[in-house]
């Protein structure tokens, strides 16, 4: 491992208890008890880039998702083989049937009869039984892993958090920005850590934006202290309830323009480098998706069996140039003369983020 202070290549037996022999200079995470890719250089790395050099401030939750080294997913599958009870109940008495039998047949046909018992109590000993599995997802380190490694041996090797890193657990401070004296949008954010974000770089203010997060369950009665009549842009997880949003606040709200700049799936489904993660909670059905929020058959099909991507895991920089284009989108739209308003489509996002903080290439993606 590399010194962060002092740049030398030190072995394990160099930097016991998380001090360089060379320098003797504590540091704070080591690949060896930490994981892979979990040291001090390329943690700084990593929020060096993402905050653009310090020009932004950015979460705990975004430089998990970007300093992660492995996610993943596994599908739901089914129950294989037949369940040892069952198995027993039928092979025991075949069996026993059998070894009777034969006691009873003699020459060769009884021989043949036992061999058939042995047969049977052997093939029952050797099946196997897998259960119906449900689709789980994995992100190394975990989210309490990396958390912990942030408050604990960080905090011992420096003394303060990473420059421009900020806290957005629940239980962390968050002070109260004052909302513009006259709003001209409104902005309605479903991701705690992305409302942080925004909230710590000023950005609804410098749009004259009012920020309201809320989950997609509650959006509604948040919006209700909202000023009536100004323009909506949502901004949401690319999940099944996130892509609901936007078309039943236009149906709730059929005054308002309403924007979805939310993490469009068509953008992560298939991407690869994207982070994918699996709910178990219920989901709406793909047929309701399809034709509540217009999704295609395979992107609706996707958010049924319960995957989604977070919004967390965007790079800063492209998750402030969405929300501000966004904003000027809503601004410059026309209010609905209808039920429904006609919001056009925004390019989300031309690359995602992949294990190890690199971006991963890919072509853009409608939001809509």
């Amino acid at each position: 491992m590399i010194c962060p202070h002092c740049f030398v290549d030190v072995s394990a037996k160099e930097r016991t208890g998380q001090v360089c022999s060379r320098c003797t200079k504590r540091f704070a995470l080591d690949p060896r008890i930490h994981g892979r890719g979990m040291n001090d250089r390329r943690i700084k790395r990593i929020a060096e880039k993402a905050t653009e050099g310090g020009r932004l401030r950015m979460t705990v939750t975004q430089l998990w998702y970007l300093s992660r080294t492995s996610s993943g997913t596994s599908p739901a599958r089914p129950a294989r083989g037949i369940r040892p009870g069952v198995r027993w109940l039928v092979a025991a008495p075949l069996a026993v049937l059998l070894l009777v039998a034969g006691n009873f047949v003699p020459g060769v046909p009884g021989a043949v009869t036992v061999t058939a018992a042995v047969a049977v109590v052997v093939t029952a000993s050797l099946m196997r039984f897998r259960p119906a599995t449900r689709a789980s997802s994995y992100i190394t380190p975990s989210e309490s892993q990396f958390r912990q490694m942030m408050a604990g041996p960080w905090a011992v090797a420096y003394g303060k958090p990473l420059p421009r890193v900020v806290n957005d657990g629940p239980h962390a401070p968050h002070p109260r920005t004052p909302p513009p004296a006259r709003p001209r949008v409104v902005i309605l954010c479903t991701d705690h850590a992305a409302a942080v974000f925004l909230r710590r770089n000023a950005i609804p203010a410098r749009l004259d934006a009012l920020l309201v997060e809320a989950g997609p369950g509650a959006a509604h009665e948040a919006l209700a202290d909202a000023p009536e009549g100004l323009p909506v842009v949502t901004l949401h997880d690319a999940d099944a309830l996130g892509t609901l949003l936007a078309p039943l606040l236009r149906q709730a709200h059929p005054d308002r323009v309403v924007v979805d700049a939310g993490l469009p799936v068509t953008a992560v489904r298939t991407r690869r480098g994207a982070v994918h993660r699996v709910s178990s909670a219920a989901t709406p059905s793909a047929a309701d998706l399809r034709s509540l929020a217009g999704l295609s058959e395979a992107d609706a099909a996707w958010l049924a069996q319960g995957y989604w991507s977070p919004l967390a895991a965007v790079p800063p920089r492209r998750l402030e140039a969405a929300v501000t284009a966004a904003v000027r989108r809503a601004l410059a739209a026309r209010p609905p003369a209808g039920p429904r308003s006609t919001d056009g489509f925004l390019t989300w996002p031309a690359e995602v983020p992949s294990p190890g903080g690199g971006p991963s290439r890919t072509k853009g993606a409608a939001a809509g």
